[in-house]
């Protein structure tokens, strides 16, 4: 990056094309409003920084890859600024900031107000009546009662719907310690209605459908009681922090708070912190700058700004002597070390990175080639928590078969004591500088990093240049530095948790309340919604890729195929070598691309080959699937020669190590078996394939614990070697031209300079030519071997015994061999039935019945064509809720709701999405391979944008009834016996228990 100067001030004129004018007084009508911003001199975002009249910031950073933009409404308030005493209500209050207005949301908010304000009343009484349960059992019932009543004047999730209807994507929010954050993803030709629906939102909370929500926080606190990270972490942070909100107060809060909800102390708090001198709009994308701030300033200029007080930290003692606490929970045993330093804009905290790197950067760090590379653990890393008041930093592992936890602590605050005695060599510093150099070029590809980089700099209170000034900061920490910190901080004070496999003695769960359905009431909308969706937009056109012009497809002299893009935005590179091979044909492999990392070559042990690369800003790694390799190396083009040359080395002649064999062997049987402790991996894998496939698929065709240890490294390093020599195809983007010259002379004085300019200068295929080693003639590919599909034509229920707080259940039926045909179909379907918050199932799950904070439902075609396409539906909910949570969602199944307004709105967000969508770099390339790997020449989104203008509701119905109605069913279900309700199971077809042997293979 450039040497960054001071901030500038200059003004913003109306853009020629402007359609709106901020409000002006009469005698200024005539001259429209210019704006004040401020920009930084070498600012790789080219960003505007606005300060609107009433305090609110805007940072605008226009990035044309697509004809949309990244948006973030940042508060500057988090959990931290909870009350002692009722802590989760920030969190709480991003939900409710989703339910609406007075104006939005509501379909006569006069009567509406009346109930709602009856409701805030009663939990007032609620929450006085925590001694008497018969009273507070009497309250919940008026409050339920009400509730419908209130329900009836409400237009769920109208919200989710105007911004689906827009063409939004990613529509989310997140609380943290510090700040609570919305983003959207929108469409740059309806900036106005974000605009307008924003400022809305920001000006007035509703809390409306207050109960059915909570349900729903309840159900998010109950994945988090489900969650051992969660709680280890917990644990960490209040040892870490005694006196601040950082330790003694959890962002989802206190089962005894979110039980006792202060509708009062929500508003007192939005009123508070939600003001727009508070609040920073922070936007990336296809945006003009002058048309943009007016927009901006017309919608949120009104809002009325008022002081925040400022937050006082509460100071902490230091720690003297390591805190350790246990944690205990079904998942696999590991360690977490955790240390306090200074805060966000600290120096001390700029060193903390570099720390951080030095110890695991993923490649040469002293965790990752101490401990990773030389299978010391079954695997560790290291992490930071940056915040404004206090910084954490983090150190992870997981042992191995045998080894014990206080063993895996020792060998962390072994590597962090090279940090503090300089212990690590001096080029990894200069190497660590140039790869967060690369890593932030690589981001600002991407408009959620342009734009989250302005929230994080707006949460620190950090100027913008004082912000990007922090990588040249970067660059001048010294070694001498990094001790100094080291020493200073990680010293003999520190919090350690064990978390051990275990029943958790403590294991609480939040109670269900009785809730009545409330109505959804689709076929309504505001005067708001109305008014915004009525508001013209300009017109933006799809564009398709077109296969034969956007790829360039050529031969290297092997007669090796090369598909080609041109990157014509910085000096990065990807380059992939892809085999119609994996896994399917032998599972060894899978095995023998990952013992690569553990290889070295006649030239380099395995630790100084990733050293090697990680000093060229350079990266390989080798992917087996089931039926397809990806050799890949990625990184800086100017050192392209250098690193093709290593890798090609590495996959020609692979050292063998029978000790790194036997050592990876065994970190193989334990993660295994850490696997079968992992509820994720137990219904999402090994049950999804169970039930697809029979007891042998691809999820438990591996070898035997008898195989793995029998295997000799040259079998593994012999696979390596034959990779090459396979017929196999490579995929380039980068800088480079695809023909160049072959040769080029180095400037006279033979400098670096000159030697760039050669390289830079060569083509892609030349390059491949001199470098690619493959034999005279290329080896077939061997035929594709694909496991059986079971027929799935009875009712079954798969159920494994797992302890836990909630149940998870999987609704699987199967759908026709893939069919370009359905396409259309089922994407419209998906996004009407179950694939938003706006969607059928997530309504009347989550928003009526507050079954769920989870549930959705999509019909997935199948990736590769002659293979079936599936209906996966998907909830969790608290295990003495299955009955109403599976009846809930097979009357979805199998009765769809009619509702024209939902499908306008889901026609609407597929073609706006498909409009402004814009596939590039890399990704052109894969969405080719993903196009042949169906059998299809063309982009299928085109089908998609064409006929969806034309479907009905009949259409998806007949589909429905056809595809997903009364189809057999098989239902998987992951949760605890002492709670599961057999009963209700049976209902649904033969209930049978499936053990982890019989559905791992081992």
């Amino acid at each position: 990056m450039a040497s960054l100067g001071l901030t500038q001030c200059q003004t913003s004129k109306p853009a020629a094309t402007a359609a709106v004018t901020a409000p002006a007084t009469s005698a200024e009508a005539s001259k429209p409003k210019e704006y004040a911003y401020q920009t930084v001199e070498g600012d790789p975002l080219k960003a505007r920084i606005y300060t609107l009249d009433n305090g609110l910031t805007v940072y605008l950073s226009d990035y044309k890859d697509a004809p949309r933009i990244q948006t973030y409404l940042a508060v500057r308030a988090g959990s931290k600024n909870d009350p002692s005493t009722a802590t989760g209500l920030a969190h709480y209050l991003e939900h409710m900031v989703f339910k609406g207005t007075s104006r939005l949301g509501t379909q006569n908010w006069a009567a509406e107000k009346v109930e709602l304000d009856k409701i805030e009343a009663l939990y007032e009484q609620y929450r006085a009546q925590r001694n008497d349960p018969a009273a507070r059992k009497r309250t919940y019932h008026q409050i339920d009662s009400i509730s419908g009543v209130a329900a009836k004047y409400a237009v769920a999730n109208e919200y989710d719907k105007v911004m689906g209807a827009i063409g939004a994507k990613g529509s989310n929010a997140y609380t943290s310690v510090e700040q609570t954050v919305y983003q959207e993803d929108i469409p740059s030709n309806q900036l106005e209605k974000w605009a307008a629906v924003q400022a809305e939102r920001l000006g007035e909370m509703v809390p409306r459908l207050f109960h059915t929500e909570l349900e729903a926080v309840y159900e998010e606190k109950n994945r988090g009681l489900d969650s051992d990270f969660r709680k280890e972490y917990e644990a960490l942070s209040a040892s870490l922090y005694q006196q601040h909100e950082y330790g003694t107060q959890t962002t989802i809060g206190t089962i005894d708070h979110l039980q006792n909800p202060s509708i009062t102390e929500i508003k007192r708090y939005f009123e508070k912190y939600y003001v727009p001198n508070n609040v920073a709009l922070c936007l990336s994308g296809d945006l003009d700058y002058d048309q943009t701030i007016r927009i901006i300033d017309q919608y949120f200029g009104k809002l009325q700004s008022k002081p925040v007080e400022a937050f006082v930290a509460a100071q902490e003692a230091p720690i003297t002597a390591p805190i350790v606490k246990q944690v205990l929970g079904p998942d696999a045993e590991n360690v977490m070390l955790g240390f306090r330093l200074p805060g966000t804009t600290t120096r001390d905290a700029l060193v903390l990175r570099m720390i951080d790197k030095i110890l695991s950067n993923g490649q040469a760090g002293l965790i990752d080639l101490d401990l990773n590379q030389k299978q010391a653990v079954l695997s560790a890393a290291s992490f930071t928590d940056i915040n404004n008041d206090y910084s954490s930093h983090i150190l992870y592992a997981t042992p191995r078969q045998g080894q014990k936890l206080e063993q895996v602590r020792d060998l962390l605050l072994a590597e962090l004591n090279k940090v503090k005695q300089g212990n690590f060599p001096e080029w990894l510093i200069p190497a660590i500088i140039n790869n967060e150099q690369l890593q932030r070029t690589k981001s600002y590809e991407s408009n959620e990093a342009r734009a989250g980089a302005f929230v994080a700099a707006f949460v620190a209170r950090e100027d913008w240049k004082d912000y990007l000034k922090q990588t040249d900061d970067f660059g001048t920490i010294t070694k001498e530095e990094v001790m100094r910190v080291a020493n200073q901080y990680y010293g003999p004070g520190y919090a350690l948790v064990y978390k051990r496999t275990g029943q958790d003695p403590n294991k609480v769960k939040v109670v269900k309340p009785a809730i009545t359905p409330v109505p959804v009431n689709r076929e309504v909308a505001s005067d708001f919604y109305k008014e915004v969706t009525a508001k013209p937009a300009p017109a933006l056109q799809p564009v398709f890729l077109d296969y034969k012009k956007d790829i360039q497809e050529t031969k290297l002299a092997s007669g090796v195929p090369v598909y080609y893009t041109h990157n014509s935005e910085n000096n990065l590179f990807n380059l992939y070598y892809v085999l119609d091979l994996g896994t399917n044909n032998d599972p060894k492999l899978g095995l023998a691309t990952d013992y690569l990392q553990y290889l070295g070559t006649g030239k380099y042990t395995a630790a100084q080959l990733q050293q090697e690369f990680y000093k060229l800003g350079c990266s390989f790694a080798v992917q087996s699937g089931q039926d397809r390799t990806f050799v890949s190396l990625s990184g800086l083009d100017s050192n392209f020669e250098k690193a093709l040359q290593l890798f090609e080395s590495l996959l020609a002649a692979p050292k063998p190590d029978a000790a790194a064999l036997q050592n990876m062997v065994a970190g193989v049987l334990k993660a295994r078996q850490d696997a079968k402790l992992n509820k994720g991996v137990i219904l999402n894998q090994a049950l999804v394939n169970y039930a697809k496939y029979g007891a042998k698929n691809p999820f438990t065709t591996q070898l035997s614990e008898k195989e793995l240890k029998a295997l000799k490294p040259e079998q593994l390093t012999s696979l390596i070697q034959k990779l090459p020599t396979y017929q196999h195809r490579v995929l380039y983007y980068g800088p480079r031209k695809v023909e160049g010259i072959a040769t080029a002379t180095v400037s006279t004085n033979g400098d670096e300079k000159g030697r760039r300019e050669w390289e830079s200068a060569t083509g892609i295929v030349n390059t491949l030519n001199q470098l690619h080693r493959v034999p005279a003639k290329l080896t077939p590919t061997p035929a594709a071997k694909d496991f059986a599909e079971q027929p799935l034509t009875e009712r079954k229920v798969y159920w494994v015994d797992y302890n836990m707080v909630q149940a998870e259940i999987l609704f699987l039926s199967k759908g026709p061999v893939y069919d370009k045909g359905l396409v259309p179909t089922t994407s419209l379907y998906n996004e009407y039935f179950g694939g938003s918050m706006g969607s059928i199932v997530f309504q009347e799950l989550r928003e009526s019945k507050a079954l769920a904070y989870s549930a959705s439902s999509r019909f997935a075609s199948a990736d590769k064509a002659g293979r079936s396409s599936y209906n996966l539906s998907y909830i969790g909910t608290q295990s003495d809720k299955l009955p109403e949570a599976m009846a809930g969602m097979n009357t979805l199944l199998n009765d769809m709701p009619a509702a024209e307004a939902n499908l306008q709105i889901a026609k609407d967000a597929i073609r706006n999405s498909i409009a402004t969508e814009r596939i590039t770099k890399s990704d052109v390339l894969f969405s080719y391979e993903r196009a042949k790997r169906l059998g299809l020449d063309y982009d299928l989104r085109r089908d998609v944008y064409e006929q969806t203008p034309n479907m009905s509701f009949q259409d998806l119905l007949k589909f429905q009834q056809a595809r997903v109605k009364g189809q057999p069913q098989t239902i998987l279900v992951i949760g605890s016996k002492d709670r599961l309700n057999f009963k209700e199971l049976a209902k649904y077809g033969q209930v049978q228990q499936l053990t982890l042997k019989e559905i791992f293979g081992y």
